[in-house]
């Protein structure tokens, strides 16, 4: 049944930031692109055919309304999607090669995103929510997201935390970093993560403190071209990356722990090992794609049979 059917509610809400990336090809041109790690994680799992929404604040400017246009393309539950008169999130990039960016919104709508106010009763179905990204980093709208965190946990609801790292995060996050590692069911990192969440290059020391946080946890660690690991309570699986044709690598660490979210609620008996390859097979099939495209599940088998 769709998730905008009028009735029910989304199984995976994903709750942060949608914003707009306004990048700059050469010269004077720029373009903007819809984006934001925990609503390309919406939109991933949406793809899936799994009832989904953003729960995220947005303008209502043209660059709002690009996000707003995007979020029903991607068959979004909009109940969750709010619209606020303030000025849009932006992330400009004003290089790519080398990756340059910052972000300008000082009071901007993502941080009037107010949780009292989704649709009555959607805690009632709802089985995962997923956070993470800048929005974590950015008051009051963090402290919004941690305490619905800490609410949902103990309604039983199943949690799921990407920190991906950006400039925002610096010494001030360190205590929403630990509090959501130690509230989530599932932490996605990578390595580059680790070196500066931890502000060291000790991965193996890095790594090491955020499994002792929450050793319940499964934890997604991504190495790039490396491959990956899933760590469980029992269990510790590596494999290689699969080897595809890349257009770039934006929306892939969204599309991994997209996949690994589908792959737990889908088919929860799988062995840990399938669990690994469906994320990096969603994580691959991204990259096959210019922009955070969300990646088809065809795709993603078919790597994922290799």
């Amino acid at each position: 049944m769709p998730s905008s059917a009028p009735h029910t509610f989304p199984i995976f809400i994903a709750a942060g930031e949608a914003l707009t990336d306004m990048i700059r090809l050469d010269g004077e041109n720029w373009v903007s692109k819809v984006g934001g790690s925990t609503w390309n994680v919406a939109r991933v799992l949406a793809s899936f055919g799994l009832p989904s929404a953003f729960a995220g604040a947005i303008s209502k400017d043209c660059f709002g309304e690009d996000l707003y246009q995007a979020s029903l393309a991607a068959g979004l539950d909009l109940r969750f999607l709010q619209q606020r008169d303030k000025a849009p999130l932006m992330a400009i990039v004003p290089s790519a090669k080398p990756p340059q960016y910052f972000f300008v919104g000082n009071d901007s709508a993502d941080l009037y995103f107010d949780p009292q106010t989704l649709p009555s009763g959607w805690q009632n179905n709802v089985r995962w929510v997923h956070f993470g990204g800048i929005s974590l980093a950015r008051q009051p709208l963090a402290t919004k997201l941690v305490t619905l965190a800490k609410n949902l946990k103990t309604q039983g609801v199943k949690i799921s935390y990407d920190p991906n790292h950006r400039i925002l995060m610096d010494e001030q996050y360190d205590d929403t970093f630990r509090t959501m590692s130690e509230l989530a069911d599932v932490i996605k990192v990578s390595d580059e993560d680790l070196v500066r969440l931890f502000r060291s290059n000790d991965l193996d020391h890095a790594f090491t403190t955020l499994r002792s946080w929450n050793p319940q946890a499964h934890i997604l660690y991504t190495r790039g071209a490396n491959g990956a690991s899933l760590f469980t309570t029992n269990d510790i699986v590596t494999a290689d990356a699969i080897q595809v044709q890349v257009a770039d690598s934006v929306g892939a660490g969204d599309a991994s722990i997209g996949g690994l979210i589908y792959s737990l609620i889908s088919w929860p008996e799988r062995e840990t090992r399938e669990h690994l390859f469906f994320a990096i097979a969603s994580g691959a099939a991204a990259c096959m794609h210019h922009g955070a495209t969300p990646p088809s599940l065809d795709t993603i088998n078919s790597l994922y049979t290799r």
